[in-house]
């Protein structure tokens, strides 16, 4: 619920927030698992999750959970315990991610395009002991040499054959077997079938709205990735505020379309846990191919489709519209970066569905602001906040003054959905939290309504089709090479993905390199949203500070200057 100071406060946005939702409605609060358990008595029959055309009832996937979490039990996990998550949409990532939950366990999300000294960082810092996979070897494989040489002592694999309807999980053995891992008998390994044998319900566990679920691995001031501890309340708080805010939603009646991958805050919140909440079926894709995404929508007829507006532009160009059936979608949400408003008029004009654009962090859960899905849209807001949120916008200069409206400062959130702090990182955890404020690192202002306007990012950060690329973890997979003497890494305008990755390279005297050999030379390095797309060899020195550090604030300016024809 908002805080006793909001309840005696008047907001701009209250005066024309959307007809039919209140800015001051109660918001949910309880440990998470639940609605899972909720919605296996309420739904019991209904499909939750549709994958590769198999599909498992809420009945069907509300016991495998019990039986997963009765199983984690089984190997100690207990309260407090951090588990990770290596693991792509499917689901195995539904049971373990509640089984953990019900245990009184903190999942910890691992994307698996990682590359291994990312998994090896992440493994330390969180601390983990357990992993759930996939008997996939670019999965399974990737986390064999942290295995034993960090804190992670063991793995849960899941079968990928298992997932498949007749005949597909006969054929898959046999089609795929170079890409099937061959998994060790040992004590280190732990099979989805013995995790589901230990009995039908787990020993009960005292969990409150304050304890920790998940660690949300995100950037920061310093670029390196840190742990946003997000509460069972801030992540049912979060979907309580969708749920409000999709108004229309029909439980038991719609269908999720879940591309966006589940170990991202976006999907894990917007996709699978309001899904949950609502009884909706979830499509669930385990990579974003777009003739697949087509086809999905064509044949199953999704009415609810969160997705990043890379995806959405994606859809407007593919060849063939004219053979697909897409007017079941009824209600889009994007995220992750700027919605183009040309990318939300053609998708609308296509569909017929509400495309809105919204905001969010992994430190709110994620969402905090949204467009309404039916009122007014602006042109490059991100909306005003959502039920019980409070966006105020604080001075640049001194971190505590409140701006009027309509000048610009920090974006700094206050609600329910806001975590307590960073994992084992006292020190970003005061300056990201200061007063009861979030202080997200961008600059905005609000209008006369209470619609937000991002208009610039203090963090250096680079949003590559809503993810978050962080230019130092680039730099330092570059220096890595002997022929680097200096190298700056930034974001660039992208039509397709809203930022892409560009580095500005000077080389060591007397030593050559190509793009081609550099980008062979990081394939192990960096995950493929991380990898450059654009490689410029300079030979002058990079800019540089007044007291010497490389200016990436001077590369973006020469970049824009260039852009716009100026030299």
């Amino acid at each position: 619920m908002a805080s006793a100071d909001a309840a005696a406060t008047s907001y701009l946005w209250e005066a024309t927030y959307p007809d039919g939702i209140d800015w001051r409605a109660p918001i949910d609060r309880y440990p998470l698992h639940q609605v899972m358990d909720e919605a296996a008595a309420q739904f019991a029959d209904r499909p939750c999750a549709d994958f590769m055309d198999k599909v498992w009832t809420y009945g069907q996937i509300g016991e495998l959970v019990d039986r997963f979490a009765a199983g984690l039990q089984s190997l100690s996990v207990a309260k407090g315990d951090r588990v990770g998550l290596f693991l792509p949409n499917c689901p195995y990532y539904t049971i373990a991610y509640f089984a953990i939950l019900k245990c009184g366990g903190t999942v910890v999300n691992f994307n698996p395009l990682y590359a291994e000294r990312e998994v090896r960082h992440q493994i330390d810092d969180s601390g983990i002991a357990l992993m759930v996979t996939l008997d996939l070897k670019v999965l399974h494989d990737k986390l064999l040499p942290v295995l034993g040489s960090t804190s992670l002592k063991r793995l849960i694999v899941c079968p990928m054959a298992k997932l498949l309807p007749w005949p597909k999980n006969w054929l898959f053995p046999i089609a795929k077997k170079k890409d099937i891992a061959a998994i060790p008998r040992d004590e280190s390994h732990v099979t989805f079938a013995d995790m589901t044998s230990h009995g039908a319900k787990p020993s009960p566990v005292e969990v409150g709205v304050d304890d920790l679920a998940v660690l949300q691995y995100t950037g920061g001031t310093t670029g390196v990735p840190k742990g946003a501890m997000l509460s069972h309340g801030n992540l049912s708080a979060n979907v309580s505020q969708c749920k409000l805010w999709f108004q229309g939603a029909k439980p038991g009646r719609e269908v999720m379309l879940g591309v966006l991958p589940f170990f991202h805050v976006f999907a894990m919140t917007v996709v699978m846990n309001m899904a949950v909440r609502m009884g909706a079926s979830i499509i669930m894709l385990p990579r974003f191919e777009l003739p697949a995404l087509i086809k999905a929508i064509d044949r199953k007829k999704p009415t609810l489709f969160p997705a990043v507006p890379t995806i959405y532009t994606a859809i407007n160009h593919y060849h063939g519209l004219d053979k697909v059936d897409l007017s079941s979608l009824a209600m889009c949400f994007s995220g992750g970066a700027p919605l183009p408003m040309e990318v939300k008029q053609q998708f609308e004009e296509l569909t017929g569905c509400s495309l809105v654009e919204g905001y969010g962090l992994s430190e709110t859960a994620p969402v905090t602001n949204g467009n309404p899905l039916f009122g007014v849209n602006k042109a490059g807001s991100i909306g005003p906040p959502v039920p019980g949120t409070v966006i105020k916008i604080i001075s640049l200069e001194d971190r505590e003054t409140e701006m009027p409206q309509g000048e610009r400062g920090e974006v700094c959130i206050s609600g329910p959905q806001v975590m307590s702090g960073y994992w084992n990182n006292e020190e970003e955890t005061e300056h990201a939290l200061v007063d009861g404020l979030l202080h997200t690192g961008d600059v905005g202002y609000l209008d006369e309504d209470g619609y937000v306007f991002i208009v610039d990012r203090i963090k250096d950060l680079i949003v590559c089709s809503g993810f978050n690329v962080y230019p130092r973890n680039v730099e330092e997979a570059i220096y890595e090479h002997g022929a680097i003497q200096e190298c700056i890494v930034a974001g660039v305008p992208d039509e397709y993905r809203g930022q892409t990755v560009k580095a500005y390279i000077r080389l060591k005297d007397g030593t050559s390199l190509n793009k081609a050999d550099l980008l062979a030379f990081l394939k192990d390095k960096l995950s493929p949203i991380e990898m450059p797309k654009h490689v410029e060899f300079r030979k002058q020195p990079l800019p540089k500070t007044l007291i010497g550090k490389l200016d990436r604030k001077a590369i973006v300016e020469e970049e824009m200057r260039a852009a716009a024809g100026q030299g």
